[in-house]
């Protein structure tokens, strides 16, 4: 007779997430569940009253960056760097991604293009030197990190169109282009430049400091989405990095490939918090909300609305879960991502268009946080390869056959 682990009660009513419906949380170790429960309440305390103020004024609060660097967030996944010395498990990993979005998806991609996209760069891509050298200080968060990969005329074709370049000259690197779309650009000491090698056609990683002569950020402005992230377009004119800088284990797109593998699978947990964020407002609005003498919460058409939204949840969670099992086992592969940022981020699509409807014409104001919410959907609907790139991904994967043009 088999045995299977039974899911722990969930922790006191105050810490519990009513979008949790299955009890995922319970996965984590009682010292994971310690992390999620200061990230949450950082989130709760210190980040959610000042997120729409910022989001309106289309700034970044960098009085987070001292939360954040009190908080001991940054650095969880690599081994060795930051305070959790083990490496955390991409379980907790995905569930802190997942409760920094829930209260804002701005801040989270701040943090995770750190953490994230640019801390993993330079620990799978550089050399031991390179490791210790920059990452003690960007877990600590007194270096920023940024990740510089779009271009302003390219997207999904990034592999093979890349027109940034870059030009050897004896122990010096010669960086020449465009990059737009870059978060945490406007302010990062380090940021992270992929650059097409003019001798070898393949694409190398720079490490570029904050004031390197030629390199100029120029902060984005009048976006719809993710409004308190300083995403800049970056001019590169005769940029030059000294081969110390360049990421010694990046020899082409495909390690840089690997790198995209991982943050992928963070995208889709964003997504998911994004939901989750959602709906815990519009669950909280329609018990509060009454019209014809009743809370909304008590009619057929706005609980149908809830469900659904609810099941998109725990469907896209279970996934994500696996996911994360799948990265932790080591047999994690460029179509699972792809899978899970594709499905996740459409459910996402469907439950803040849902929660908005619940909020009627108060969905459309900020005062509410529902329209924040609706908005930021949309750019994490399209970055890290669009539902239809990583459709073809997933689609090779499964039949054998290529349809990439």
């Amino acid at each position: 007779m088999t045995t299977t682990t039974q899911p722990t009660a969930p922790g006191p009513v105050a810490d519990e997430l009513t979008a949790d419906f299955y009890h995922y949380e319970s996965l984590l170790r009682d010292d994971e569940r310690e992390i999620l429960l200061k990230a949450r309440a950082l989130m709760r305390d210190k980040v959610k009253p000042l997120v729409n103020d910022y989001w309106a004024r289309g700034e970044f609060p960098k009085e987070l960056i001292g939360l954040f660097r009190d908080s001991g967030l940054a650095g969880l996944p690599y081994e060795g760097y930051g305070e959790h010395k083990p490496a955390a498990s991409n379980l907790l990993a995905g569930m802190l991604a997942m409760e920094m979005t829930r209260t804002d998806a701005s801040v989270t991609t701040f943090f995770g293009v750190h953490n994230g996209l640019a801390m993993y760069s330079v620990h799978s891509g550089g050399d031991q030197e390179q490791r210790d050298r920059w990452l003690p200080a960007m877990a600590a968060m007194d270096k920023i990190g940024a990740f510089a990969m779009t271009e302003p005329l390219g997207g999904s074709d990034v592999a093979g169109g890349m027109r940034t370049t870059a030009r050897r000259e004896g122990d010096t690197w010669v960086l020449n282009g465009a990059k737009k779309w870059i978060g945490n650009a406007t302010f990062a000491d380090y940021v992270v430049v992929w650059a097409r090698d003019e001798d070898d056609n393949h694409v190398k990683g720079f490490v570029v400091q904050k004031g390197t002569p030629g390199f100029d950020p120029v902060k984005i402005r009048n976006k719809l989405a993710f409004r308190i992230v300083e995403n800049a377009e970056i001019t590169l004119t005769d940029v030059r990095v000294p081969e110390a800088d360049r990421l010694q284990n990046i020899n082409s797109f495909r390690d840089v490939a690997e790198i995209l593998r991982a943050t992928r699978a963070g995208v889709a947990w964003q997504a998911l918090g994004v939901m989750v964020g959602a709906y815990e407002l519009a669950l909280d609005y329609a018990r509060e909300r009454k019209q014809f003498g009743r809370p909304i919460g008590g009619f057929q058409l706005v609980q149908d609305l809830l469900v659904k939204s609810l099941g998109n949840i725990t469907a896209s969670w279970g996934m994500l879960v696996q996911l994360a099992r799948l990265q932790d086992a080591g047999i994690f592969r460029d179509e699972h991502s792809s899978l899970a940022k594709a499905f996740v981020t459409s459910r996402m699509r469907e439950v803040v268009g849902w929660s908005r409807e619940i909020f009627g014409g108060n969905g459309i104001l900020l005062d509410h946080d529902i329209s924040r919410f609706f908005a930021d959907a949309e750019a994490i609907y399209s970055f890290e390869g669009t539902r239809e790139m990583n459709t073809l991904i997933v689609g090779k994967s499964i039949t054998g056959q290529s349809a990439f043009v």
